[in-house]
């Protein structure tokens, strides 16, 4: 049976990042077609009512229909230390991150933190996302069980960390990282709408044996994605030079291992060398943009602008709990105060598509999930552009779509989603 579910509908025919707000297209009154969990069809409200005479409608009145949000990097198991105080990376770490990741070897924990980031996740809009778990096999399990029960399209790996600048509480083996990752991969990767990431968390808290572990595994599922972070504060970097003294730049520390690819995610790199910068256009990698943690700590201005433009993939991330809110909106909104500093404005549409078509490119699931076109996976969302009196006397004076649409991008939030569907079931 279809479902008609009107509106007005926003999608992407291509990258507005190269392209402009031109490759954006926005239906006044349009509609979206769901059958069997897919989109069937998107276009405007009259053709698409002729066309399924016998469908079912849900009319969302002026709300805008798109696709549901995708976070690129998220750490779900800091879902309770989220807006903690503090100063510096490595201070944040072992202040709040490490003591409440060892509280994941419990599987009832583990399970209690994974419902409620899905429950946050799903009221902001977020219907996919890729997470880091910790070293516990038992906290993937609980990500990926509460996932599947939903019937979301989701990512995300074990944590591995076995060098002393972990905590002994959170420090593994090279081979326990690869063979449990390799246990977990093989139960959970390509089931349902599932996929496994092999997870190094950063190179100073792995040694070289680990990291080529990790490298090895890549290499026997190239298909997986590999996440890490790169490159996100300067004594960050200082740390890893004085770790990996032969290494030429903190990209290196992984190219070195196997651990470099078109399938590789790197979060924040904010401070990249032009070597850095060319291997990873080279190669296809891909950066995930976190501008509420990189503010919220501190790290620095990433360049979303120059790095789209230099040819890299870049997708929007909270980096919950570093990153100081649930909410793809606020992100959108950081993003475009980051790019201000650095002197760009980055368009409505290009924001917009930084949290979904991009994002999903990023994670390599473009074809599935991230945009409104028939075949796709019916993931969407509908929002009010008038969810607060402060938005809405601002859209009220608004002259075309895009003035109207950013006042919720600069001050939107949970009020703002006001309904979700879930591969054309809604969620919320």
């Amino acid at each position: 049976m279809v479902e008609l579910i009107f509106g007005q509908v926003l999608w992407f025919a291509a990258d507005p990042m190269a392209e402009g707000a031109s490759a954006a297209r926005h239906e006044r009154r349009g509609a979206v077609a769901i059958e069997e969990g897919r989109i069937a069809d998107v276009g405007t409200a009259d053709d698409l009512r002729a066309r399924y005479p016998q469908a079912t409608m849900t009319d969302m009145g002026d709300k805008l229909l798109s696709a549901g949000f995708i976070d690129t990097h998220v750490h779900y198991p800091q879902t309770a230390i989220i807006a903690s105080w503090g100063k510096r990376l490595i201070d944040w770490l072992n202040t709040y991150t490490f003591p409440e990741e060892m509280r994941f070897a419990d599987p009832a924990y583990a399970a209690a933190v994974a419902s409620t980031y899905f429950d946050l996740a799903l009221a902001h809009g977020t219907t996919s996302m890729c997470s880091y778990a910790t070293i516990h096999p038992a906290s993937v399990e609980a990500f990926f069980a509460e996932a599947q029960a939903r019937g979301l399209r989701a990512l995300a790996g074990r944590t591995c960390m076995d060098r002393d600048t972990a905590p002994e509480g959170l420090r593994d083996t090279a081979q326990a990282a690869y063979d449990e990752s390799k246990a977990l991969l093989e139960h959970w990767h390509g089931r349902d709408r599932l996929s496994y990431v092999i997870t190094p968390r950063f190179s100073p808290t792995s040694t070289p044996d680990q990291l080529l572990a990790l490298g090895s595994l890549w290499a026997e599922h190239p298909d997986c994605l590999m996440q890490t972070h790169l490159s996100e504060q300067v004594d960050e970097i200082a740390w890893v030079k004085s770790l990996y003294p032969q290494a030429r730049d903190y990209l290196d520390t992984y190219e070195t291992f196997g651990l470099l690819g078109e399938n590789g995610v790197y979060g924040h790199a904010i401070h990249l060398e032009p070597r850095e910068v060319a291997r990873l256009r080279e190669v296809g990698a891909g950066l995930a943009h976190c501008p509420t943690s990189n503010t919220f700590i501190g790290s620095g201005l990433f360049d979303a602008a120059g790095l789209a433009g230099a040819g890299l993939r870049v997708g929007l991330a909270t980096d919950t709990g570093g990153g100081s809110n649930f909410s793809m909106l606020r992100t959108m909104a950081a993003a475009y105060e980051v790019a201000q500093l650095r002197g760009v404005a980055l368009h409505p549409a290009q924001l917009w598509y930084l949290a979904t078509t991009g994002a999903a490119r990023l994670l390599r699931i473009e074809e599935r999930v991230g945009n409104l076109a028939p075949g796709m996976e019916a993931d969407l969302i509908a929002l009010d552009l008038a969810s607060t009196p402060v938005i809405a006397q601002r859209v009220a004076r608004a002259e075309d779509f895009w003035e109207s649409l950013f006042p919720t991008i600069m001050m939107g939030d949970d009020r703002a989603i006001s309904a979700v569907w879930v591969a054309g079931q809604r969620q919320v």
